[in-house]
């Protein structure tokens, strides 16, 4: 299958001169979860923020449905169906939860039925959202905060969705409830792109698991061979601080 989205050949650098990706190259399928992992500072953050055009290449190319789009604004990936869920919190935490969500549709604001549509899918989707939907953010849980952002990415209806820890600091509880939700957004068709600290359950849903080390690209398999295989366990388990099974 050929992959919906594409970083080929990528050097990205800080500052002009610190190199954080030296030539890493992911490929990402629909209806397919591409998991990344690797040890602290091994670049997993900057390959997202580079597909969504928040960092510009230095060398190589994104490529999104057949198209280069290695130029574009974020703005314009996004037009494209592109979305973005960082780690870091990016809501208006003094907004309330509905405020949040008309942000989301700003590239289709005069569309009223459209915007209407969007947002009760929305909270269809999370009804703990549309009982909340009056409520600053500020008052929320860390697990329902992270829902809003959930939904305010699927607004725009995206075909390939990037996922920046997505549970990180999260209650057990919640995390499961996102995990579930992440595979069963690969189940719908959507390309899904995971960075995720959580060995194991990356592991567990995603299709495809690429490798980093230091900005390169170390080991790369499907869920199988990363299950079966010996060697990527074991380096796996060189920079975890607990063994993997």
């Amino acid at each position: 299958m050929d992959a919906v989205l594409s970083l080929n050949e990528a050097t990205v650098a800080y500052h002009g001169d610190i190199t954080i990706l030296n030539r890493v190259s992911i490929a990402a399928r629909k209806g397919c979860i591409t998991g990344i992992i690797g040890p602290n500072g091994a670049g997993k953050s900057t390959v997202l923020k580079t597909l969504f055009g928040f960092l510009p290449l230095r060398h190589g190319s994104i490529v999104l449905g057949g198209q280069d789009i290695s130029r574009e604004p974020a703005s314009r990936r996004a037009g494209r169906g592109m979305a973005y869920v960082p780690q870091s919190r990016s809501l208006f935490a003094d907004l309330s939860v509905e405020d949040n969500l008309l942000l989301g549709c700003w590239p289709f604001r005069k569309d009223r039925a459209r915007v209407r549509r969007r947002i009760d899918a929305v909270y269809s989707r999370f009804p703990i959202l549309a009982e909340k939907r009056r409520d600053p953010v500020s008052s929320m849980s860390g697990g329902q905060q992270r829902f809003v952002e959930f939904g305010r990415a699927l607004l725009i209806e995206p075909s390939v969705i990037l996922l920046d820890e997505p549970t990180a600091m999260l209650a057990p509880r919640i995390s499961k409830e996102i995990y579930a939700l992440v595979r069963g957004l690969a189940d719908e068709g959507m390309t899904v792109v995971l960075v995720d600290q959580n060995v194991r359950r990356c592991a567990e849903i995603a299709d495809h698991l690429y490798i980093l080390e230091l900005g390169r690209n170390k080991a790369e398999g499907d869920r199988q061979a990363f299950e079966q295989g010996a060697g990527l366990r074991d380096m796996v388990a060189t920079w975890m601080d607990y063994r993997i099974d």
